[in-house]
């Protein structure tokens, strides 16, 4: 296996952010490209995030499985400069990783065995029913969970007559309201009430693109997409119940 990134930031930020939820992941590369499947020990929330064959300048691969430390692989991404390209190569137990820019440097991480599941995460979630669909402003997103997790350790995702609602309750509350001409809403009414704490891991993918799609139904899981041209970053969220306050 060998493959070359020609700008790996994107790769590094999204390392980064799922190095919050899970320790060690396998990745999977094959001839549809770069994929990670993964659930939190808590067994709260799900991760699937893709970088397609096309986006690499170099592709050469079979059927690989790479079980990593991501809080290792991440340092080693971060000594990836703005103009650096990137490549990786299995060599037996091992995986080579290369920075090139204006000096050439090498690293070796240690491949690992995963004890956790072997999931799919366009299997686990093809079969999930979703009722309502937004797209909205990442950074309305992200403002409005913000001003959530001042007041409260969730919050309620609400569809409702053509509104979106995202609200949290505790001694003090907090709401933010968007029309039709803030964001699109798509389907029924819906209502789910989900972590802050896990929100806030979440947004941070939302800062790499412009727009989000959140997917949701009554107490039913919230997914989040983040879709951009080279990558894709997507989560899963189980709902709260009311007995857990």
């Amino acid at each position: 296996m060998l493959v070359k990134l020609e700008t790996p930031s994107l790769l590094s930020k999204a390392v980064e952010i799922i190095s919050e939820l899970v320790v060690e992941v396998r990745i999977k590369v094959n001839e549809h490209g770069f994929s990670i499947s993964a659930i939190d020990p808590a067994n709260v929330s799900m991760v699937g995030f893709k970088i397609p064959r096309m986006a690499f300048s170099q592709f050469e691969t079979g059927e690989e499985i790479l079980g990593v430390n991501l809080e290792n692989l991440k340092q080693i991404l971060r000594r990836c400069g703005s103009g650096s390209s990137l490549i990786m190569e299995k060599k037996e137990n091992m995986l080579s990783i290369r920075i090139q820019d204006r000096i050439r440097r090498n690293f070796t991480l240690g491949l690992i065995e995963i004890e956790s599941e072997d999931i799919d995460f366009d299997a686990k979630t093809e079969k999930m029913e979703f009722s309502a669909g937004i797209e909205m402003n990442s950074v309305d997103l992200i403002a409005s969970v913000e001003d959530c997790a001042v007041v409260a350790d969730a919050c309620s995702f609400i569809v409702k007559d053509g509104k979106f609602i995202i609200e949290a309750k505790s001694f003090n509350s907090a709401m933010s309201e968007f029309s039709s001409d803030e964001a699109k809403i798509h389907g029924e009414n819906a209502r789910g009430k989900y972590s802050v704490e896990y929100l806030q891991k979440f947004m941070k993918g939302a800062k790499l693109c412009e727009k989000t799609f959140l997917r949701f139904a009554d107490d039913h899981p919230l997914k989040i997409e983040y879709r951009l041209p080279n990558m894709e970053l997507n989560f899963i969220l189980a709902p709260r119940t009311e007995t857990e306050y």
